[in-house]
């Protein structure tokens, strides 16, 4: 039975059926034709909403919109350009730095893309690059996103396998460093290769410190963060409210303020983004409870484990799954249906959960920039104005560090586990 649930859910959505009912609807024939009370449905969907930590998520999209409503992202892209913009590759290199800045305070590969990947697909084909290469790096360094703490997916993964979430976020920074290293490194051989421009001079230690200061208090977000996880002064979630509460004050104490129609559009976008996170979650938890009962994970587990007790085998076999789900499905979704599925025969072979966890997300944020279905890929054709088969083209090289980069990560557990064991 458990099969058919599956097959109906890949039916729906190959015949383009948004993914909330491709899910839900194989879910609710489930219930009816076995007789379960059709009071279940509404409990087990509660219940999935009923988390501690999925209240972080709604609150950090509340971050990154009022990032992109205040001004601050034009701050923190002027102070990237600054600083990087007479390195090979000139404002490409700004794109990524830009990103990795930005992705302590918004979490999210989108949100990125969507505000401060605007300014920077502008200013990239104004400085003469083409539109397709401007949103390739783009969408590239938008990845570092849910890697660099905070990251909404981490949360979402750690609140459905009942990892650490504290661990999995400092987990995630020094692959997001490495990862960057790896894409500037790539973005200078393309420079040098193509002759892309980039600053005539390199910036005075008074135009850095000019473009520093409007930006600081923003930079400062990611060290309040992670400092106050890891002092045990709040949780994940208690950081979220935090931040919003620290990003409303830098913004009215050193940003000019904001006016209540921007802020009016900032709470009416996070309500709508949560609104089509959470009833994934929600729906997705009615078909989980679904495969539990008909004992798909154990039937899962024993597979894995017959094919090899290796951990690194393992963990190959799996980043080959996720990158296919990745290519399908949205990083809540995948999330959602797979994690339970692939940690418990992993962490019964001996795979960390944490390291395992870092793996996941990241073989789903290349999903994001991978077709079909790369969400990505579509919003940076919208913002760019670029059609999605040359921005694709554009993104053939930045493959290699994002899978350089995986493989890494795969291969040297200690990359990811180090700052973790720090909290042991």
């Amino acid at each position: 039975m458990s099969f058919v649930v599956i097959l109906a859910f890949v039916a729906f959505f190959i015949l383009g059926f948004p993914v909330v009912v491709a899910i839900a609807v194989p879910a609710l024939l489930y219930v009816f034709f076995a007789g379960f009370p059709m009071e279940l449905i509404a409990q087990r969907m509660t219940y999935a909403l009923d988390s501690f930590p999925l209240v972080a998520v709604p609150v950090f999209i509340f971050v990154g919109s009022l990032m992109n409503q205040s001004g601050i992202t034009s701050d923190i892209y002027r102070f990237a350009h600054t600083v990087a913009g007479r390195v090979p590759g000139g404002l490409a290199q700004v794109n990524v730095i830009g990103s990795l800045i930005f992705s302590g305070t918004s979490g999210a590969a989108l949100a990125d893309i969507g505000g401060l990947g605007r300014i920077e697909i502008r200013a990239m084909v104004n400085a003469g690059f083409s539109r397709a290469y401007a949103a390739a790096i783009t969408g590239a360094s938008a990845v570092v996103g849910p890697i660099f703490p905070p990251s909404i997916p981490i949360i979402i993964y750690g609140s459905v396998t009942s990892v650490s979430i504290v661990q999995l976020l400092v987990a995630g920074i020094m692959p997001a460093l490495m990862y960057v290293t790896l894409l500037m490194a790539t973005v200078a051989w393309l420079a040098h290769r193509h002759g892309h421009p980039r600053s005539r001079t390199w910036p005075s230690l008074r135009e850095i410190w000019s473009t520093f200061l409007p930006a600081a208090p923003a930079l400062f977000t990611p060290i309040l963060l992670v400092g106050g996880m890891l002092l045990g002064i709040f949780t994940p979630t208690e950081a979220a409210s935090v931040t919003v509460v620290y990003i409303l004050l830098i913004t009215f104490v050193f940003y000019g303020g904001m006016s209540w129609a921007r802020l009016r559009f900032a709470l009416f976008d996070t309500v709508k983004t949560t609104s089509a996170v959470l009833i994934i979650v929600s729906a997705a938890a009615l078909f989980g409870w679904i495969l539990t009962i008909e004992q798909l994970p154990q039937t899962f587990t024993r597979t894995i484990l017959s094919l090899s007790t290796d951990p690194l085998v393992l963990l190959l076999i799996v980043n080959g799954l996720l990158l296919v789900v990745g290519m399908f499905l949205d990083s809540t979704t995948a999330t959602l249906l797979v994690a339970p599925l692939v940690s418990a025969p992993l962490v019964l072979a001996g795979v960390d959960p944490v390291h395992l966890g870092i793996i996941f997300i990241f073989n789903l944020m290349i999903g994001l920039l991978t077709p079909p279905m790369g969400l990505a890929l579509f919003l940076l054709a919208d913002i760019a104005k670029a059609p999605m088969p040359a921005i694709f083209k554009a993104l053939l090289p930045f493959y290699i560090p994002l899978f350089g980069a995986l493989a890494i990560i795969t291969v040297f557990p200690e990359l990811t586990l180090w700052l973790p064991k720090m909290l042991r």
